[in-house]
């Protein structure tokens, strides 16, 4: 079961908290233009963190496949003789390297970062395929 960090999710919550307050108090200060950059931060920041704390296990295998969350915070199990491709996509820009694991259902292409996961995507990869055989 690999799972989004509980750290992530708070600093998240925080964050819209925060983005929040700026929002009020550049309100009551009129300055609008500090209001439409709050407004969506806080949002986004909101809904972000809401998703952790809903569906915190993003990916989890057993015996008969894997269940993923699918959409914003719902789940989807998916056997293991409907999984095509289980591959890591490594990047690098910029002098950095990022990686993102694919799951390929043939419907549906199933993309984790690092921080969904709480764990490698090459480690996580690699649990799969032996779980998976």
């Amino acid at each position: 079961m690999w799972r989004v960090r509980r750290e992530l999710a708070v600093f998240k919550i925080l964050g819209a908290l925060v983005c929040a307050g700026l929002g009020v108090h550049w309100w009551a200060g009129d300055d609008f233009r500090g209001v439409i950059l709050a407004a969506p931060a806080t949002v986004l920041l909101a809904a972000m963190g809401l998703r952790d704390v809903l569906a915190p296990v993003r990916l989890a295998a057993d015996e008969s496949g894997i269940t993923v969350v699918h959409g914003f915070a719902g789940r989807r199990h998916v056997p293991w003789e409907s999984i095509w491709d289980i591959k890591v996509d490594v990047r690098r820009r910029w002098g950095l390297r990022s990686e993102m694991l694919e799951i390929d259902t043939g419907d549906y292409l199933h993309i984790f970062s690092p921080h969904d996961l709480g764990a490698s995507p090459t480690e996580v990869a690699a649990a799969l395929r032996r779980r998976g055989t």
